[in-house]
């Protein structure tokens, strides 16, 4: 049984560990005739590569990503697309206590309960190092969808947000926590400074918007955009929960409040509000589709936590290595990725069943 593919026409296979050799992903599904190279997909891969500030993990990969089939003449051509990313900075001596005993929070216990055995090195296949293969397959996604526009940004780290009245798309950017408010970026350098130097880590939200969806996209049950949304983002490692829309914020107002009145316009209704996040009935409308997104703390902290061993017995343990002190901040370019294999895979659905 494999559970390491998403989507459904528009389809992706990711393989590959933290501390292999590389990791990478299958795209099959994507049209013929499409302009791709190495070099369509690198921008998304710097944006999610660490080691570019103190402010995420030290780890230094350059994360070049290969394409080994499915192009040819520059071209896509219909065949599965397989993308390769080397791993070249692998600490592997980092984890000798973690084959020892479980990180709380973590994987291991879990995974060990389910297979019987674990890739200690980093996570193995549950570390976050796999979600560079979901970028690298996102990029090719966005050339299915070149009238849509997908922008993502944190909105909140460690409980303190960014205030929307000050919301500048061109500071995203311009900062190494993807935030759209100068004076929340400026707070939160001491606010993660703080937790790092405490040994400790802080949970973040992610909001990604797609712009250019037309109304028609997703489906009434089985592939609702909004489930396959959620089902994408909860897929990533360390998020806990999805908001569309308002999302729980709806659950405090009134059918009225929580309404998107419509007025008419040129060819197409005009809303005066998006509670709904661009999705009623499980099909897109026409607006911004909008997603929420949380982070959970980093698990891998230098805080001696109490645990077990493998064989059952108590002890303490802290994570030694490279680490994320706010895993969220590098979430963006996963978020969005996420977002645009889905809108690809949508896309192509709708045009299977309703044709143009």
């Amino acid at each position: 049984m494999s559970l390491n593919s998403f989507g459904h026409v528009f389809r992706f296979t990711t393989w590959g560990e933290s501390h292999g050799p590389a990791l990478g992903a299958v795209v099959d599904g994507c049209p013929p005739g499409l302009a791709l190279s190495e070099a369509d997909l690198q921008p998304f891969l710097d944006a999610r590569r660490p080691g570019q500030s103190r402010f995420t993990t030290q780890r230094q990969e350059p994360d070049q990503v290969r394409i080994l089939s499915g192009v040819f003449e520059g071209k896509t051509t219909g065949t599965p697309i397989s993308l390769m990313i080397e791993n070249v900075d692998q600490r592997s001596k980092d984890y000798g206590d973690v084959a020892k005993a479980y990180r709380p929070g973590h994987a291991d216990y879990a995974y060990d309960a389910k297979y019987g055995f674990r890739d200690y090195r980093g996570g193995g296949r549950s570390s976050a190092r796999e979600t560079a293969a979901r970028v690298a397959a996102g990029g090719v996604a966005r050339l299915v969808i070149p009238e849509v526009t997908i922008i993502g940004y944190v909105s909140a780290i460690g409980g303190d947000a960014i205030d929307m009245a000050k919301f500048d798309a061109a500071q995203i950017a311009a900062n190494p926590f993807f935030c759209p408010d100068a004076q929340a970026a400026v707070r939160w350098e001491k606010l993660v400074d703080d937790a790092r130097k405490s040994g400790s880590s802080l949970g973040a939200v992610v909001e990604c918007v797609a712009t250019g969806v037309p109304a028609g996209w997703g489906a009434p049950l089985y592939a609702k955009l909004d489930a396959e949304l959620a089902h994408a983002m909860m897929g990533i490692n360390a998020v806990k929960g999805i908001e569309i829309g308002d999302g729980f914020a709806a659950a405090a107002n009134t059918g009225e409040g929580n309404a998107d009145p419509m007025r008419p316009g040129a060819g197409a209704p005009q809303f005066t509000a998006n509670h709904a996040g661009g999705i009623a009935g499980g099909i897109s409308t026409g607006q911004p589709v909008v997603v929420r997104v949380a982070f959970k703390p980093t698990s891998s902290i230098l805080t001696p936590m109490p645990t077990i061993t493998r064989g059952g017995e108590a002890t303490e343990l802290f994570t030694k290595g490279r680490h994320d002190p706010c895993v969220g901040i590098r979430g963006v370019p996963v978020v969005e990725a996420m977002m645009a294999l889905v809108l690809a895979d949508q896309k192509m659905l709708h045009r299977a069943q309703c044709g143009g």
